[in-house]
Formats: structure tokens, C-alpha cells, sequence
């Protein structure tokens, strides 16, 4: 048990905060718990570990308050939503919202906290951000796909609606330059986002170790063996290549069978596999073309239930703008950044882009007039 510093008459609005902290630790105890129930091996062992510590916090509240602990509090209501999600979902979102929320830990300012207790929200936020990279790891490839080709939809179709509207064209051909924008921008961002990331494999294949190898590695002269330039060109020294080359042999000799080709690369840190983080050309085209087209619709919308003028861009603004928000906060939130100020940003960048091409649609449409 935390050991617990003696106070005498402690004020009010101490007990009011030592309360409010109990109710948090409690909260986050159990968020970490519900996540845990919806993993297994050592991820389940990591959370469950948390919880623990979570635990020991609460009781060094319950220590300082002794009697008047009173009934329990509700945690704060970010933690609350935070349970509520763990309950449902449990998924990467889930992770990224208590990576921040451990970020915001009070105690480092607080005379009431232990300097053990400080430290420990500390290492808990890089543990959640390790166990949340995971999650980001798998999602990389089509989210990068899916958030780039959403706000380019948004962004681009917008620009171009405005753009011609400002014009002062007929609504119909509005529409319709809308739609066009629509399929040539999906279609150009599928075929775009196929060639990248099938390139992008196919150069990482280039670079990983041919199995095959490992079958004459028994073969080779260990007084004069050529293995020793494989750990040369990945970067060795001469004298560091002789001995990586030589203990690999020596693990050849003893047991070939239970030989791992990472033998051949030299020893290294464990990465993650860039394969699974850029995803497959299949997934990431059919993720552009779907999410650019849904954020493309959004623009033309108004114009296909028949508004026109200076409504329907006010619509069509409105409806791209409140898009924008969503799409920045959801990137801020699995970063682990601030979810309104990705926010912001996505809708300055997005306005700020259509912006211009509506000014310059006023100027031409001024001067054909």
C-alpha cells in the first residue's frame, strides 16, 4: 500500500478532489478491465496489470479520506464514456482515448499525489500507447487510404462546386460537373493508391531474404565463407561480419533444422512488418474510391434535391464542413493528439482550399458577364 502523508483537518475542497479521484481511479480500473475481457494472452495480462495499479491509487485515496469517503462518486465523464466504449467496442478508438486520458493525469501538480504515483500515469500512457500501436498498425494501410480519400473528396468536389457555382452557371450543370468530379477523382484515387501500394510491396519483397538460402547455409566453407558479405552489404563492419557469419554457422552445425532465415539479417531491434502497415493495393484502391466518392457526394448533395443559388452552397459548405470536423477529430483521436485541434485544422484546410477556387469562380464569372 502506497504509505500515505499525515494531514490534520484536511479542507473541504480537498476532501472534494481526493473524492473525485477516487472516482476516477475506480472508472479507470474498470475500463481497464472491460478491455481486458475482450483480449487474451499478454495483452490481456498487460490491462489487467494496469487495473492493478489503478487499484493501488484508489486505495491511497481511500487512506487519506478514511471515513469520509462517503458513497461513491461517479469517475469523470470522459472516463465514463471511456467505459462505455470499452464495453461495446473495445477496439484501437478505445485505446487512443485512454492513451490521452492517462496523458492528462493531474497528480504531477498535486502535494497530495505520491511521486510514485506520478511516475506510474506516466509509464501507463507509454503503455497503452504501445498496446494502442498495435491496433494502429493493422488499420494503417486502409485507414491511410480511407482518411486520405475521404477529405479529397470532401475537399476537391467542394472546391470545384464552388468554384463553378460561382460562376453563376445553371444549377444542372453544376450538378453534373459535381458528379463528373465525383467519378473521375474516385476512380483516379483507386488507380492511384492500387499502383502506390502494390509498388511499395513489391520493393519491400525485393528486400526480404530469399528462404531458399537457408538450405546451402550447411554447405558453406566456415574458414572462407561468402556469408560474411551478406552482413557486410546490410551495413557490418568486416570484423563484425566474420563473427555474425561464424556464429551462424556454428547454429547451423548444431541444429539446422531449427534454424530461423532472421539469422541472415543483421541482429536488430523486432520491427513491425511493414507488409501489414501499408496493407494490400486491393484494399487500399477499393478503400480511396469508396470514401473518396462518399465525401465527393457530399457537395453535390444539396443540387440533387433540386437547391440552387447561394443556398445550395451554404448546404453543401455546412455539409462538408461538419464531414471535415469528423474526419480530423477521428485522426487526432487514434494519434493521440488533440481531437478538436486536428479537427480545426482539417476545416481550415478544407475551407481555406475551397475558399480560393471560389473566389477565383466569382472573378470569372464577373468578367464573362
Amino acid at each position: 500500500m502506497i504509505a500515505v502523508a499525515d494531514r490534520k483537518a484536511p479542507r473541504e475542497s480537498d476532501i472534494r478532489r481526493w473524492r473525485q479521484y477516487l472516482a476516477d481511479e475506480q472508472a479507470e480500473a474498470a475500463v481497464y478491465r472491460d478491455l481486458a475481457g475482450r483480449r487474451s494472452g499478454e495483452e490481456r495480462e498487460i490491462l489487467l496489470a494496469l487495473a492493478d495499479a489503478e487499484g493501488r491509487h484508489e486505495e491511497h485515496w481511500r487512506d487519506l479520506l478514511g471515513d469520509r469517503a462517503g458513497a461513491p462518486k461517479k469517475g469523470a465523464l470522459r472516463t465514463r464514456l471511456l467505459g462505455l466504449l470499452a464495453r461495446r467496442f473495445g477496439s484501437v478508438f478505445v485505446l487512443a482515448l485512454a492513451q490521452r486520458a492517462e496523458a492528462r493525469s493531474p497528480y504531477d501538480g498535486d502535494a497530495d499525489a505520491t511521486d510514485a504515483m506520478a511516475a506510474d500515469e506516466r509509464i501507463h500512457e507509454e503503455v497503452v500507447r504501445g498496446l494502442a500501436a498495435r491496433g494502429r498498425q493493422r488499420l494503417s494501410g486502409t485507414f491511410r487510404a480511407a482518411v486520405f480519400g475521404v477529405n479529397d473528396g470532401l475537399v476537391s468536389n467542394l472546391a470545384l462546386v464552388l468554384g463553378i457555382g460561382a460562376t453563376g452557371v445553371p444549377a444542372a450543370t453544376i450538378l453534373f460537373t459535381g458528379i463528373a468530379g465525383l467519378l473521375a477523382g474516385a476512380l483516379s484515387m483507386g488507380a492511384g493508391e492500387y499502383v502506390s501500394v502494390r509498388s511499395q510491396r513489391e520493393l519491400l519483397d525485393a528486400s526480404t531474404p530469399n528462404p531458399a538460402t537457408r538450405s546451402v547455409l550447411s554447405h558453406l566453407d566456415e574458414a572462407a565463407n561468402e556469408l560474411t558479405l551478406v552482413y557486410r552489404a546490410q551495413g557490418m563492419s568486416e570484423a563484425d561480419a566474420e563473427v555474425h557469419a561464424r556464429e551462424v554457422l556454428r547454429t547451423v552445425a548444431i541444429a539446422t533444422d531449427a534454424l530461423d532465415l532472421s539469422r541472415l539479417n543483421a541482429p536488430v531491434e523486432p520491427e513491425v512488418d511493414e507488409h501489414e502497415a501499408i496493407g494490400t493495393g486491393m484494399t487500399a484502391a477499393v478503400s480511396s474510391f469508396c470514401f473518396f466518392a462518399s465525401g465527393a457526394l457530399l457537395p453535390v448533395l444539396p443540387y440533387l434535391f433540386g437547391m440552387q443559388g447561394i443556398a445550395a452552397i451554404v448546404v453543401a459548405a455546412v455539409l462538408v464542413g461538419l464531414a471535415l470536423l469528423a474526419t480530423g477529430a477521428v485522426v487526432g483521436l487514434l494519434s493521440g493528439g488533440p481531437p478538436l485541434k486536428r479537427a480545426l485544422r482539417q476545416l481550415a484546410i478544407g475551407f481555406g482550399a475551397a475558399g480560393v477556387t471560389y473566389v477565383l469562380g466569382l472573378l470569372f464569372g464577373t468578367t464573362i458577364a
